[in-house]
This record gives C-alpha cells, structure tokens and sequence, in this order.
C-alpha cells in the first residue's frame, strides 16, 4: 500500500496537484483553490490559465495533467474537488491513483480551509483506487509509492490520515480474501489469514472451530453445507473486547469458500464467480480488525462460518431436513440456498451463548437484490427503525450505500414446511425478502435488534469505478467501521 505523508511545505516533486473548484455556482471555468502553502505566483497564474482554457468545470474526480518547462515541478495536475464534501474528496482521490499512476512521488497541496473530513475523503479514494490484486508478476503495476499532503498544521490531519488509513487497509485485506481463487481459499485457508491478521493485534481474542467442535455443538446448518466437500467446514470467532466498552455487537458473516451449487447445481455461468461467496465474511473479519486497530470504544464478537458447497456423494440434498444450532430445523428446498443455512447457525448461536445487544449480519445471500437496487446497493432488513437509519446513514458516509427494504409479514406463512420448522426457500415469495424473513427467526429473542445486509451484488465490481477496482469491492468495511465508531 502505498505512503501517504503530511508535510508542512512541499519538497521538491516532480508533480503538484492543484485542487480546483467553481464557487460560484455558474458556468465559469474552475479556479485552483488558495492553498495552505505558498506557491510562487507565476506558477498560480500558470494553473488559473490553465484551468479557463481547458474549460474545467471542477466536479469532483475531473483531472487535467499539463506538462511544464523544465524546473519544479515537471507535470502540473488540476484535480476538481466538487462542492467539497468528503466523498467529492474521496471521488478526487481515486481519479488521482488513476491519473498518474506512473508517476514515484506526487504532492498535493491542500487548501487552507480544507477540513479533516476532506482529508480522510482523498486518502481512502487514493489507496482504494491504487488497489491491484494478481497472482502472476508480469504485467504493469503502478508506479506510484507516495502521496505528499502539504499543510500548515499536520497533527490536525493526523487522525484524518491515520483512520483512512486503516480503513483502507482493512478494505483491500477484504479484497484480497474474496479476490483469491477458490483453488487456494478453503475455509481452513481463510482460517489461517485471519489467525494473520490477529497476530499483529494481541488484544484480539481468536477461535477456530474444527469440524469435529462444529459437530459436537451441533452447527447442522454449516456441516450440511460442507459435507460434500474434501475440505472441511470451519468458524472463525473473533473478537475485540475494549476494557469499558458498554455496547456488545455481533457481526456474523456469509463464508461459503466456493459455491457450486451442490446437487441443484449452477449452470457455469453462474459458477464462475462464487469465489466471491464469502464476501460477507471478509467484511466482517476486516471490519473488527479494523475495530481493534482503531481502538474503537466498542465490544465486537465476529461469527464466520466457513464451507464449500460442492457436489459429491456426501452432498446434503434437496428434500434434506437439517437441524441446526439449538435444534430448529429446516427443510432444504434448494441445496443453492445454502448461506442462510450457516447463518442460520451462527445466529442462533450469537442469541444462545454471546449475549450481544445488536446482531449484524452480511451475506451475498441472493441476486434478487440487484434486480431491485442494482450493482452497488445493498439490501438492508431491520424491524428497528433507529438500527436501520444508522447503518444507512454510515454506509452512505463511507461511500457505500444500502436501502431499507420491507419485512413483509404476509410472507411468514411461505416459510411452513410439513417436514420441519420452515422450508430454507420456499417457492413462493421476494426471494431476497424471504431469504430475509428466514435468518430472522434464528435471531431469536433479538430479532428487533438485529439487521440483516444481503450484498451479493455489491460485494463485485465490473470494471473500475470511482475508488473501486475491477473485482472485489470489500463492500461492507468502510460501512460498518463507520457505525461502530459511533457506538462507544
């Protein structure tokens, strides 16, 4: 990842960024902003020039590179910033990591009245945009390896720098978890990445469930799905535990290693993507990382339960009934709605044995979501109207969004299967919506403090887009990182 420092005057650099905005609401070019170091007059001349005759409107991400004389700088950048929100600076960060890639070193040169929101904007869009994921060492990667932020008072962005910092740094260690082919990420492998990632942090707290304990303590859910697999299912329960902390939140996160689909199996289509399934589970290890690392005043307990769906004699069947931590069981209607059903015992297990006073999950549960929200929304259910509007609310401050969608009541009833406690997918009804009403009644005696995120959709990206890169997006870390440091 790459350097970002705070400087109080810019060394000598090869390229200057210049943020430029229009401030004035009208169809006038953009201007560079004054700017918290001084810079010589010719050379704010030349840039004011500069932006009126390439008619830079200043929305947030536009960038223009010039080429100077010989002398410093080399190469000019007029970055626009927007109205100047965070996620304008966060938009015109990302467009920076893709506007001079090729180039060791740049410095930008902050306004003076740049606030720290600006600040921690523009450092999470660089590091996340200059985010590469390859398992081979030939092709072009960037260049770029510092990022220069000239101030006049550094320590007032310290925090600012230090927070987007590990916000990145937690969101790309979710990346490269969802990136890794499933020939290498089994759910021991996963295991092993977080038991990583805990080792630099020894207040961290780690346990992982073998196959024999998720037996024993009866995870029929998980076992069910990982049978048919050579590679054995596993949980990962990890957990921050602050001294003081008054707020106990569980995290529990979908982490299905590959998904074939098992016996009601995926045309290749379908397939060729599910390495990704375990996206929710990456979300929710990086995410109380990330807690630890920002020493964030809040209790977090993380549930992931890991498994690979495949098809083999010892595959679980459509028909199936599985009886699931605490003894509920459910009849399998469709051995590829197979993540609700190590859900469902991780949250039965959250409500039994870890008293939490929230219970969150994430899972890329089902496409359904995107037919309604699209490729960058997530679905998100709550019965409690005030847990609801603060996780969207922190979603969109992070850059990430998510939209309330409805329990309906009258699909309850869908649930009732003859054989067992409740069908895992009826036939009938919203598929993400009764996906939905299924994992709440694994949440028990907390189904009105609970939430559940169904962000398959979200989870990848197609192509490069703002600070996203092609490939896993990390959807669900900024997001939650932001609410927890709202519950201390």
């Amino acid at each position: 990842m790459l350097d970002i420092r705070l400087v109080v005057g810019p060394e000598r650099s090869d390229t200057l960024v210049l943020p430029v905005r229009n401030d004035d609401g009208t169809d006038a070019p953009a201007a560079p902003i004054p700017t918290a170091v001084t810079l010589p007059d010719e050379l704010t001349a030349e840039a004011t020039a500069l932006a009126s005759v390439a008619a830079l409107t200043g929305r947030a991400g536009e960038a223009q590179v010039t080429l100077r004389p010989p002398g410093a700088p080399l190469r000019l950048v007029l970055l626009g910033v927007g109205a100047g929100t965070e996620a304008d600076w966060r938009a015109a960060g990302a467009a920076l990591a893709r506007t001079v890639p090729d180039e060791t070193r740049v410095t930008v040169a902050l306004p003076a009245d740049a606030p720290p929101t600006a600040v921690r904007g523009l450092v999470e869009g660089v590091l996340l945009a200059s985010y590469r994921f390859r398992l081979t060492d030939s092709g072009h990667t960037p260049a770029l390896a510092e990022v220069e932020l000239a101030v006049t008072d550094p320590q007032r962005y310290a925090g600012a720098v230090d927070t987007a910092r590990t916000t990145a740094r937690m969101t790309r260690f979710a990346r490269d978890l969802t990136n890794m082919p499933s020939s290498v990420k089994s759910p021991e492998w996963f295991a092993g990445q977080v038991a990583a990632a805990a080792a630099d942090l020894p207040d961290l707290d780690l346990r992982v469930w073998q196959p024999d304990e998720l037996a024993e303590a009866g995870f029929g859910g998980v076992l069910a799905v990982g049978g048919g697999s050579a590679r054995g299912p596993r949980m990962v329960e990890l957990g921050w535990h602050p001294a003081g902390a008054t707020t106990h939140v569980v995290l529990v996160g979908k982490g299905i290693t590959f998904d074939t689909g098992g016996i009601s199996i995926k045309p290749v289509s379908a397939m060729k993507l599910m390495r990704k399934d375990m996206a929710g589970a990456a979300a929710v290890v990086a995410a109380t990382v990330g807690a630890a690392a920002l020493r964030l005043p809040v209790r977090v307990t993380t549930l992931a339960p890991l498994a690979e769906n495949m098809l083999s004699g010892s595959a679980f069947r459509p028909g199936d009934v599985v009886r699931h931590y605490g003894g509920r069981t459910s009849e399998t209607t469709n051995s590829d709605a197979e993540g609700r059903l190590v859900l469902a015992d991780a949250l039965a297990y959250a409500v039994d044995r870890l008293a939490p006073d929230v219970l969150v999950d994430l899972a890329t549960l089902t496409g359904a979501n995107a037919v309604a929200l699209g490729s960058r929304t997530a679905a998100l259910y709550s019965d409690h109207d005030g847990l609801a509007g603060a996780l969207v609310a922190a979603a969109a401050e992070a850059g990430e969004q998510a939209w309330r969608m409805p329990l309906v009541e009258d699909y309850v009833e869908y649930l009732g299967s003859d054989l067992a406690d409740y069908y895992s997918a009826p036939a009938r009804g919203a598929g993400s919506v009764v996906a939905a009403l299924f994992l709440r009644e694994f949440a028990g005696d907390l189904r009105d403090r609970w939430v559940h995120l169904d962000m398959s959709a979200p989870s990848w990206s197609s192509a490069a887009d703002g600070e996203l890169t092609r490939g896993a997006t990390g959807w669900g870390v900024r997001a939650l990182l932001r609410w927890l440091a709202t519950l201390g």
